[in-house]
């Protein structure tokens, strides 16, 4: 090779590594013709090494799909190297019309077969929610490992078809840890704890290794189970691995840790954690402090809080929620509406509906109904049923009748389904002795046919659903 194309080349490359727009501009195109560098075979290469750093990421995965159209503008073939990354980056971007088009061109080409090749695809498909797209790339591979056994068990997960993700997870001859960690996760984000439990026993008595995924997935199943043996197990197990000695990087695993001690009444342990962790973000403090307030140790969760300010964290939503809990289950009405004012005021975060709801009940519970009331209707959202339902309790434990019949009303309107919001109307016209509202409250349930609570079903009390 002259030292005339090795310089021509060396500017190719140079171009092609720019990742600033210009890169498929004119200049490079006249670069490749004035050279005849089309010819040049190291060219595919260069190619192929840019499209595999394009797929790296999705900031940078944008640009795949041009520069392989620059190929074909050039009349250069792509070989069974250039399609993965292709492939990969439009997955990245969940282009699923041009991922179908890259798999026609694999097929009419011949490279579809190669595993790579088909692996992408899989992965394109899996990634937009195309499962019977998937499915049918899957069916016809030859060769199944462990990693293709996983990107459709975690697509199936995903999509919430854990009936298909369950038999795919007993079909599948290669399982790893990613494997079992895909269908754990499934079940847990599906709110079926107690299957993702029993999934776990079974990859802990199989022997498959543990890895901070794993913490992370099963912890809260056993926070939310109240499990606090299986989690001490757990914990045991990760610290005599070492899954907790890179402690900068699993701070989401001690997070858990911490959430599931405090969940499970362990505020010691909790504690003990919190404290041992060399690096702590929102979400610890956040974690710790929302435990002590729900456990009662309301007075340490406020002084949590403060030493939170002064060691320079800025607190988020989950804080001022975890806050004004703790207000709330102390009926430190002042404090609740100092925090309530400046989380907005002064930090910038808006109040979100469960914000709303926890300073309407506290209100409510300490006598502030009509405040209560007027904070209601100063919400930039729509009331929930929850919120009206905490009004609703507090008028008719300080017996302000008029107040009750706005919130019952409300009640109805934004459940008329619910049978049991008619009863709550009914009962408080009851109470005020306005017989005439009982009987128009009656009819209205047999003009839009809503049918009463079957016998034996009772009503939970609603100021409870207000949840922190």
């Amino acid at each position: 090779m002259s030292r005339r194309r090795r310089a021509a080349e060396r500017r190719i490359l140079q171009l092609l590594q720019d990742q600033k727009a210009r890169i498929f501009s004119n200049e490079l195109l006249a670069h490749i013709l004035r050279h005849h560098l089309h010819f040049s075979p190291s060219l595919l290469l260069f190619f192929n090494s840019l499209l595999k750093s394009q797929s790296l990421s999705p900031s940078s995965s944008r640009l795949s799909l041009p520069l392989f159209s620059l190929l074909h503008h050039l009349s250069l073939f792509p070989n069974h190297l250039t399609f993965p990354p292709l492939l990969k980056s439009l997955s990245n971007l969940r282009h699923l019309f041009s991922g179908q088009a890259i798999h026609a061109t694999t097929i009419i080409s011949g490279f579809h077969s190669y595993p790579s090749i088909s692996i992408a695809t899989l992965d394109l498909y899996s990634s937009c929610h195309h499962l019977h797209d998937a499915r049918n790339v899957f069916d016809e591979m030859p060769h199944r490992d462990a990693v293709v056994w996983n990107i459709l068990i975690n697509a199936f997960s995903k999509a919430g078809d854990l009936q298909n993700a369950y038999l795919f997870f007993r079909r599948a001859d290669h399982r790893n840890t990613v494997t079992w960690n895909s269908i754990i996760n499934g079940f847990a984000k599906a709110g079926k704890d107690e299957a993702a439990m029993d999934l776990f026993k079974e990859m802990w008595a199989a022997g498959i290794e543990l890895d901070d995924a794993t913490l992370a997935t099963v912890l809260p199943v056993c926070a939310r189970l109240g499990a606090v043996h299986a989690g001490r197990l757990i914990h045991d197990h990760a610290r005599r691995r070492g899954l907790l000695k890179d402690a900068v990087n699993n701070v989401h695993v001690l997070n858990s840790l911490i959430d599931m001690y405090c969940k499970c009444g362990d505020l010691v342990t909790a504690r003990k954690v919190f404290d041992e962790m060399p690096k702590r973000s929102v979400v610890s403090w956040n974690a710790m402090i929302n435990g002590l307030g729900s456990n009662g140790r309301v007075e340490d969760g406020l002084e949590l809080f403060e030493t939170m300010m002064r060691s320079g964290f800025r607190p988020n939503a989950g804080t001022f929620l975890g806050v004004l809990g703790c207000c709330r289950h102390t009926g430190m009405v002042g404090k609740g509406r100092e925090v309530f004012r400046v989380m907005a005021a002064e930090y910038g975060v808006e109040p979100e509906i469960e914000h709303y709801g926890c300073m309407v009940d506290l209100l409510g519970r300490c006598g502030f109904v009509r405040e209560g009331y007027e904070l209601i209707t100063r919400m930039t959202m729509k009331p929930s049923a929850a919120i009206w339902g905490a009004l609703l309790s507090s008028c008719r434990n300080y017996g302000d009748v008029e107040m009750a019949v706005v919130a019952a009303k409300e009640l109805v309107e934004v459940e008329p389904w619910n049978s049991g919001n008619y009863v709550l109307l009914s009962n408080v016209y009851a109470e005020a002795g306005r017989w005439e509202d009982v009987e128009k409250v009656r009819i209205s349930m047999k003009e839009k046919c809503v049918k009463k609570a079957a016998p034996g079903q009772s009503l939970i009390g609603l100021s409870s659903s207000v949840g922190l």
